[in-house]
């Protein structure tokens, strides 16, 4: 039985190992794209005047009901990766919130708390594709434009490296407006920032959407790849046990044996 065990937790091992490296890279690469175009946005947002300001920056003055993305993986046996993700959950749920969930681990507990689920998504077991964020975002269009909520959140694990990922609440919308400096800024626009906002920021919800894909994705990799190493050590460290008390059994009854042998030629001889 630790036999069979040790070579099925060593199977999943290698097999986040070896999706591990790419997801590692997609994560790291994307990450300075997604942070300069977040500081872009940054930079134009507070050039902007209240009335061209775009609805992406407008929180709901009347509703103040929050949507919360929960990003989590389709399969388990990633360590504590899926509890610590969920404790998060837990105290975010307090505020009752609506749920888009990604990932079947996250969707059976959420199902259970106060919050209604709107809409759940499968995240796979592969790279995610920049594809996966099109109807999530189109979901958070139809309720955020219209004011059926006030705030977007995301909770994904974030990936640190490859034995720390850490729970990570995330604000979306509304796109926090830039701080002025208070130095004079030269810098010219073409076209005009009012024009070329509503894409850049329709650009940068979907890039932090998969941005977040991303991070999740590779903390599933490392996670399982950890946990997995710890099971498959535990399992061969059970079996080197077993083997020497099965040794130790073996040659006690052995020894036994002998011992009856050797009295009865004795009892034999003396007859």
């Amino acid at each position: 039985m630790a036999q069979n065990v040790s070579k099925t937790t060593k199977a999943f091992q290698m097999i986040s190992t070896s999706k591990l490296k790419k997801a590692q890279e997609a994560a790291i690469s994307s990450r300075t794209y997604v942070n300069q175009l977040t500081d872009l946005v940054n930079s134009l947002t507070k050039k902007v005047d209240n009335e061209n300001r775009h609805p992406y920056m407008k929180s709901s003055l009347g509703n103040k009901k929050k949507l919360l993305i929960v990003i989590s993986p389709d399969k388990g046996l990633c360590g504590g990766l899926v509890s610590n993700l969920l404790k998060e959950v837990y105290t975010l749920n307090k505020e009752h919130p609506l749920y888009i969930v990604i990932g079947k681990k996250a969707e059976g507990i959420v199902s259970k708390l106060d919050g209604e689920i709107i809409a759940s998504f499968p995240f796979g077991t592969s790279l995610p594709t920049f594809d996966a964020v099109f109807p999530v975002s189109k979901i958070i269009d139809d309720y955020y434009l219209s004011g059926k909520v006030s705030d977007v959140e995301v909770i994904f694990s974030h990936f640190n490296n490859v034995f720390t990922q850490t729970p990570t609440v995330k604000d979306i919308l509304p796109v926090k407006i830039g701080i002025e400096s208070g130095q004079e800024n030269y810098s010219l626009f073409e076209p005009a920032i009012e024009k070329m906002l509503p894409d850049l920021l329709k650009h940068y919800l979907e890039m932090s959407l998969y941005q977040n894909l991303l991070e999740n994705f590779a903390s599933e990799q490392g996670a399982r790849m950890v946990s997995m190493k710890n099971a498959t050590d535990n399992a061969e460290d059970m079996i080197d046990y077993l083997k020497l008390e099965y040794n130790k059994l073996r040659q006690e009854k052995i020894t036994n044996e002998i011992l009856d042998i050797g009295s009865a030629s004795f009892a034999l001889a003396y007859e």
